[in-house]
């Protein structure tokens, strides 16, 4: 079984879990907080990833360092990763719940990557064409790749509409090996 479908596993019961408690919010941010934490220290990400050190040690460390500060939920999470040595799903189950917890609020995640910063208003108009188009709402993000050039590359989960400069070139390059070996 890949480590993707053993953590959707994971944040399929986590998520429930939440939802049940109406806490789908704090327990996402929680699964990311106690992720970043873990990851954020050489020598913590060490300590919790090593089949060396012991379950016990590990579960009295992560209980002392978590408890009152992370939901429940999520705490008991992290200390079954230790249990079952599943420890490396972290990262991999708070992306999977991130995904959860947006499907069932009805949207979709929509990534805009620009060639330069765009403006709230254009990417306000972008989405709108968007949402409009596919009927669909998104959680959008955006970032910046100068690399680009010029243009924009829009991901609709596995969708990916490419119009950047640097993504026609490749097209034509590959247009231009495909005729040269006919």
């Amino acid at each position: 079984m890949s480590n993707r479908t053993l953590a959707r596993r994971y944040a399929v019961a986590i998520f429930n879990l939440a939802t049940e408690a109406k806490a789908v919010e704090p327990v996402g941010r929680d699964l990311h907080t106690i992720a970043s934490t873990i990851y954020a220290n050489d020598d913590v990400r060490r300590f919790y990833l090593s089949p060396v050190f012991e379950r016990a040690a590990k579960l009295k460390a992560l209980q002392t360092s978590f408890e009152g500060k992370v939901s429940d939920i999520a705490l008991h999470a992290l200390l079954l990763f230790v249990r079952k040595r599943r420890e490396a799903l972290l990262p991999e189950v708070a992306v999977e719940y991130d995904a959860l917890a947006l499907a069932a609020s009805g949207r979709e995640s929509l990534e805009i990557v620009s060639a330069r910063p765009l403006s709230s208003d254009e990417a306000a108009i972008l989405v709108a064409r968007l949402e409009k188009s596919y009927g669909k709402t998104f959680a959008v993000t955006r970032r910046t790749d100068p690399g680009l050039l010029s243009g924009l590359s829009i991901t609709m989960n596995d969708r990916r509409i490419d119009g950047t400069l640097a993504g026609r070139l490749d097209e034509l390059v590959r247009h231009l090996s495909t005729n040269a070996s006919n």
